[in-house]
């Protein structure tokens, strides 16, 4: 009876050993499905945010060729130069100010800025500085079709380059600012009428940040 009495013991204690390791089993695999579906939905979740980022990017582009097909040719130019020499945080374009020989009187032939342009300017960099911002200048001079094409093209710089040296007085570092002139290749009037040449001789000082 004493032998059997320990049997029947070892046999309990067997199937109670048999049942732990069944329910630790059990246990693990719940463990592993949960880690697994844990890791599953992180996997989701990060695929959910990496494919709002890659829309936000692309909504981004769209928004960006649609803004540069709305500004003129001159501005986009602008804008893609001063992109490729990496000059730009945000690569926008802000706003431009234009100095047209109907407003501030270029003298005829002449480069020299008048007290109107001065004033002007000098409200402009007062603005830069004002506002604070991290802008790059691009000045672009252009000329009417009087003259020869070459001549233009030096009065387009000079006016330009008079205008930098300006700004600069007020305070605007030279290194954010650059010159280009576009001569008598960008007219936004007809060269045929007084007024119509009138508005082709500017300076446009492009604002981009």
């Amino acid at each position: 009876m004493k032998v059997r009495t320990g049997s029947n013991r070892f046999l309990m204690v067997g199937a109670l050993l048999v049942g732990i390791v069944g329910l630790s089993g059990c246990a693990t695999k719940r463990f592993v499905g949960q880690e697994v579906s844990k890791s599953s939905a992180a996997s989701e979740r990060r695929i959910s945010e990496v494919q709002t980022q890659v829309e936000a990017a692309q909504t981004r582009v769209r928004e960006h060729d649609t803004h540069l097909a709305e500004l003129d040719k001159s501005t986009r130019d602008a804008l893609e130069r001063a992109e490729a020499a990496g000059k730009l945080a945000e690569g926008k374009f802000v706003y431009s100010l234009v100095l047209s020989d109907d407003a501030v009187k270029f003298p005829v032939n002449r480069h020299e800025l008048s007290k109107t342009a001065q004033d002007k300017l000098m409200e402009f960099a007062e603005k830069l500085k004002g506002e604070n911002k991290n802008v790059y200048l691009e000045i672009q001079g252009h000329t009417d079709a009087s003259g020869g094409k070459e001549y233009n093209y030096k009065l387009g710089e000079e006016r330009a380059e008079a205008v930098r040296r300006y700004l600069s007085k007020q305070g605007i570092a030279l290194n954010r600012m650059s010159t280009i002139s576009y001569g008598e290749d960008e007219p936004v009037s007809k060269n045929t009428s007084r007024k119509g040449r009138a508005q082709n001789r500017r300076v446009v000082v492009v604002v981009l940040a």
